[in-house]
């Protein structure tokens, strides 16, 4: 027997774990859970040192989508007339503005997770799933008053809140949690694949086009064969926008098919993004 062999028997027999060694999944979930508090304040701390670095400070987390929706409602409101616009565009935009914003910089910060703290990960030992997750919670943080905006703007155009609109909250909880599976197999995956961050702009942009944020797609899918509209029912961003426009907008209807679709896209991705990312914990720092 080698004596590298040996050692590894005997650290093994007195319960000994190589530095650096990947735990199982259920000690590794148990850990980032310890790291609770950490992980908030990681997300608050970010929050606002991103947004005090200018001159407004937190006022460009409502103003971003702000402009954002002003730009879409400008352009698409002059390329989009007549009985193709869908009913209510400007509450109808501004949901799918704001809701799409939450999901880009979920995916965005997600990517950038790790590469960007390289030397907190390689000088520091913690799980560093930490990191995407704590992107995600800040993300979360700042689309609350963002929501809250949303909210008045469909009122100040016509909407009238009722029981209904608490639906919001089982359904930003899915949301965060598809987003977290997004942010985690993304963080992962431009470690390995440093290009794939020049990528993202493009996977957001086509995201942004074929989720319904300006358009109705069913009025697209008319007269089309049903396998596309069976298809596009499963589009994870268009099932979170029209369940957003159906609780918001009485000229919209709640599918409530959708409910499922999402639930199951939210329980995937984060499953699959945990076990996705666990699986590399131990290259974390070393391929950076």
């Amino acid at each position: 027997m080698s004596n590298s062999s040996e050692l590894a028997e005997k650290a093994e027999r007195f319960g000994l774990a190589r530095v650096g060694a990947r735990p199982s999944l259920p000690s590794y979930l148990k850990q980032v859970w310890e790291r609770r508090d950490f992980t908030l304040s990681l997300a608050r701390y970010r929050m606002q040192s991103e947004n005090e670095r200018n001159r407004l400070g937190m006022a460009w987390v409502l103003l971003r989508p702000s402009f954002q929706a002003l730009v879409y409602g400008t352009v698409f409101g002059f390329i989009i007339t007549g009985s193709s616009r869908p009913d209510n565009f400007v509450s109808f935009l501004v949901i799918g503005v704001f809701s799409l914003e939450f999901f880009n910089s979920s995916m965005n910060g997600g990517a950038k997770a790790i590469i960007s703290n390289a030397s907190l990960v390689q000088s520091l030992p913690f799980p560093r799933m930490v990191l995407p997750v704590a992107k995600v919670m800040q993300n979360l943080m700042n689309f609350m008053p963002t929501l809250g905006l949303m909210f008045l703007l469909a009122i100040v155009f016509g909407a009238r809140p009722d029981w209904s609109w608490f639906l919001f909250i089982p359904l930003v909880a899915l949301f965060t949690i598809f987003n977290l599976g997004v942010a985690l197999i993304f963080s992962r995956l431009t470690v390995h694949f440093r290009d794939l961050s020049q990528l993202i702009p493009f996977v957001s942009r086509m995201i942004f086009y074929t989720s319904g944020v300006f358009f109705d797609p069913s009025r697209l899918l008319d007269g089309r064969p049903p396998i596309f509209a069976a298809i596009y029912d499963w589009h994870p961003l268009h099932n979170v926008l029209s369940i957003s426009r159906g609780i918001l907008l009485e000229d919209h209807a709640l599918p409530v098919e959708y409910w499922f679709n999402f639930s199951v896209w939210a329980v995937v991705m984060v499953s699959v993004g945990t076990v996705f990312f666990w699986k590399a914990e131990e290259r974390y720092g070393r391929d950076n």
